[in-house]
């Protein structure tokens, strides 16, 4: 035993120290040498195994008497005294006790549950998402039992601690030198059992019910945003905090405009003779109509951008473009006269291709040259 360093220097306290005080010192050195945390570190779980056993031995008040008088004689198994202290048996014990107490799983252990979060989805139009607004939703949630107030006993009645695990939630199995801690079957994990049920949640201590909550769609949400409303998801167990609320935010499909980000899109078809001859039109925008002067001789595909008509976003200091996609329209349903026409300028085209369908005669000139290979 001389080789063994003393327990009290082990854990970095001095003789006198108080019980807790032991367990805030453990505590500290369990979590900074823990094997799961030192997976690669052979002298980091020596060090846990170390401070393990000088807790086993001086949390406990025999043990402890006898380290102080005899040294690390007093708790030698094999000498007799304090047989097992420093063995596996004690190991599961000390285990459960603090590190239960640092991931909730002690003895200790709180019966309180938060409530689960909802989601709830919530299309709207893009003008709103645009310009944002305020409207009103109705859920389905699992509120606490106005009767019971959520104690899930009948009124003038109360919850009784549960006699088999004593009101801790969870009971402990010995198997073999370990010791397993699991939630208790009676009780559920909650500690208490309930006699006299309430009539109205059946003991549940919860029911279920629809909620109307008002939700502010801030300006310039898009697909996919989240408005949280904190408190506004189930209801806790056993008095614990309510959950919260995600409303995801989904839009509609617009008929003239698609959104990407902070820019807006749309199609706009003109007729052949404005496309060729030049003009000005009206477009629809967000604020009312815009006009655009759309130049002679322009060919599907151009995009005209104006500045600004697009939509500011939630997390954006500046507001996004409009881009209108040029159509040209291929006239329908032709009057003669309209084909007349048609004909005599398709005549004329034919006659100087190169300057009056530059693209056309460059494409067929290049199916020439593919097929004369």
């Amino acid at each position: 035993m001389a080789s063994k360093r003393d327990y009290y220097e082990v854990l970095g306290v001095a003789r006198g120290v108080s019980e807790a005080d032991l367990k805030k010192a453990y505590r500290r050195l369990a979590m900074k040498h823990h094997p799961d945390r030192n997976p690669d570190n052979p002298k980091a779980e020596e060090r846990f195994k170390e401070a393990k056993e000088a807790y086993e031995i001086l949390t406990d008040a025999n043990k402890r008497a006898a380290y102080d008088q005899y040294g690390h004689a007093g708790v030698d198994p094999s000498a007799g005294a304090g047989a097992g202290a420093a063995g596996f048996g004690g190991f599961a014990d000390a285990f459960g006790d603090i590190f239960g107490d640092i991931f909730g799983g002690g003895r200790q252990r709180s019966n309180v549950y938060r409530g689960a979060d909802l989601r709830y989805n919530l299309e709207i139009p893009l003008e709103e998402a645009a310009r944002g607004t305020e409207t009103r939703i109705r859920i389905p949630t699992m509120a606490e039992c106005e009767t019971c107030r959520g104690s899930g006993a009948k009124p003038g009645t109360q919850p009784t601690t549960c006699t088999t695990c004593g009101g801790h939630g969870q009971v402990r199995m010995q198997q073999g030198f370990f010791s397993i801690q699991q939630t208790c079957p009676k009780c559920h994990g909650s500690g208490k059992v309930v006699q006299s049920p309430c009539l109205a949640c059946r003991g549940a201590g919860r029911i279920k019910q629809h909620k109307t909550l008002s939700v502010k769609i801030p300006v310039g949400v898009d697909e996919g945003d989240r408005i949280r409303l904190s408190g506004e998801g189930e209801a806790g167990v056993n008095g614990g905090p309510a959950g919260d609320l995600y409303v995801v935010i989904h839009l509609k499909p617009h008929a003239v405009f698609q959104r990407d980000h902070n820019d807006l899109h749309c199609e706009m078809p003109i007729s052949f003779s404005t496309a060729a001859l030049g003009g000005e039109i009206e477009i629809p925008t967000l604020d009312g109509y815009a006009k655009i002067k759309v130049p002679s001789e322009t060919q599907t595909g151009k995009v005209f951008r104006l500045r600004g008509k697009g939509i500011k976003g939630v997390r954006s200091s500046t507001t996004g473009d409009l881009l209108c996609h040029v159509m040209v329209e291929t006239p329908v349903n032709l009057t003669p006269r309209q084909r007349e026409l048609l004909a005599e300028l398709e005549s004329i085209n034919v006659k100087d291709a190169g300057r009056h369908n530059p693209r056309a005669k460059s494409w067929m000139d290049k199916v020439k040259e593919f097929f004369a290979e």
